[in-house]
């Protein structure tokens, strides 16, 4: 059977549906908590609440979609039927009077990211040569980043046509245009015309694979990336919403536009990052581009704590944020796409979607606590508290990738 090229058909339309999916999502991401915070009264804590179940959501549900589609050998329906949850999650913002319809609107549109992101992502991994695999997630991460650039300008836009930010409404209704035509470009993709399933995963002489023992038999998988899974689950520890990172330039004298903007330099910034990292990560390995941004992020995160004790002007301390999220880019755009590919890598093949699930789902169990955590030192200690606890759990998750990888 003839090999698939870097750039398929499927490839090109997941990577389209996912452009349309974050033009939908980042025009109103960056304003959710100016929203929640100050039309409808919401605490931090609230915000970061809210933030960790939804993500939680998301992630918990990921290694579920991932392990039936493996079963089923069917990735086609569950990435669909994600993404048209979004469609639902939208609405319910454009309803909300209280935090608990933001929450509700949260969770269902993390509910559909949640049941289509493995799926989808192991038929990227399916779409492109093992030798391509770090290109083929690296052009995903830089279509997706692209949406999020044209989502956070449209937003910016809009406020700017507005001249007040008190009809975020008519944006949210507005959102669900391009996540309902992301949905059209997914219905296009082709489902492998073999299955990719088997009935059960290899696994060490005379065990046997049963939901009893779990969806992939843990001792079964290679030890460094079990190693890899339980380093994720301490990182993540510290890595709460980006919510928190929005609310910390508000704090610091950003306006609603100039948060935004900021929020469009980190997506450009990374978009710009994201395949350049996946091509190297191809040739020279992917654990050196790992450990050098989980590094970064510790930087970035101590940066931001520090502002509260710097002794700097307006000029210099807004010289300092827009700084740090340019830096915060180049750190996801570094790692994002090269973490999925090194779990493809190191991944059974027979269970490529519930790994990468399973990957998500353990970000997803450290991110409740993280964001409730973060709201909470937030509130109790200071904004500089969140961010000095992420940035050391980066600098001991970078030191451990070095020794593991």
């Amino acid at each position: 059977m003839k090999k698939p090229g870097f750039l398929s058909r499927n490839l090109f339309l997941l990577g389209l549906a996912s452009f349309l999916t974050d033009v939908s999502s980042e025009m109103i991401y960056p304003l959710l908590a100016p929203f929640l915070i100050t039309t409808l009264g919401a605490s931090p804590a609230i915000l970061g609440v809210i933030e960790g179940i939804a993500e939680a959501t998301a992630s918990l549900l990921r290694v579920f979609s991932g392990y039936w589609s493996d079963l089923m050998g069917r990735r086609k329906p569950w990435a669909v039927g994600g993404y048209a949850c979004s469609l639902l999650g939208r609405g319910a913002l454009y309803l909300a009077q209280g935090w608990g319809l933001v929450l509700t609107g949260r969770v269902i549109d993390r509910f559909g990211k949640g049941i289509r992101t493995a799926p989808r992502d192991a038929l990227i991994a399916e779409s492109v040569p093992p030798e391509q695999m770090g290109r083929g997630f690296g052009f995903h991460r830089t279509m997706d980043t692209l949406g999020a650039v044209c989502g956070v300008s449209l937003a910016y836009l809009f406020l700017s046509w507005q001249e007040v930010s008190s009809n975020l409404r008519g944006l949210f209704l507005i959102s669900i245009v391009p996540a309902l035509l992301g949905v059209f470009a997914l219905m296009a993709i082709r489902e492998p015309r073999k299955p990719v399933a088997v009935p059960a995963p290899s696994l060490p002489k005379g065990s046997r694979f049963t939901l009893r023992q779990g969806w992939l038999a843990w001792r079964a998988l290679p030890a460094p990336l079990r190693w890899f899974l339980g380093l994720t689950f301490l990182f993540t520890l510290g890595n709460s919403s980006n919510q928190f990172l929005l609310l910390r330039a508000s704090d610091l004298g950003f306006d609603l536009k100039g948060v935004v903007l900021l929020y469009l330099l980190f997506n450009v910034t990374s978009s710009l990052i994201s395949y350049p990292a996946g091509r190297h990560s191809d040739r020279w390995g992917r654990r050196g581009m790992l450990v050098w941004g989980t590094l970064l992020y510790g930087i970035v995160y101590f940066g931001f704590g520090a502002l509260t004790w710097l002794s700097l002007n307006d000029l210099q301390t807004r010289g300092l944020v827009w700084l740090l999220f340019a830096l915060y880019g180049v750190y996801h755009g570094a790692t994002d796409g090269v973490e999925k590919a090194l779990i493809a890598d190191m991944a059974p093949a027979e269970r490529k979607a519930t790994v990468l699930g399973l990957h998500a789902m353990l970000k997803g169990i450290g991110l409740l606590p993280a964001s409730a955590l973060a709201g909470i030192l937030w509130s109790s200690v200071g904004p500089h508290a969140p961010f000095y606890f992420g940035g050391a759990l980066a600098l001991l998750t970078a030191w451990g990738l070095r020794r593991i990888l």
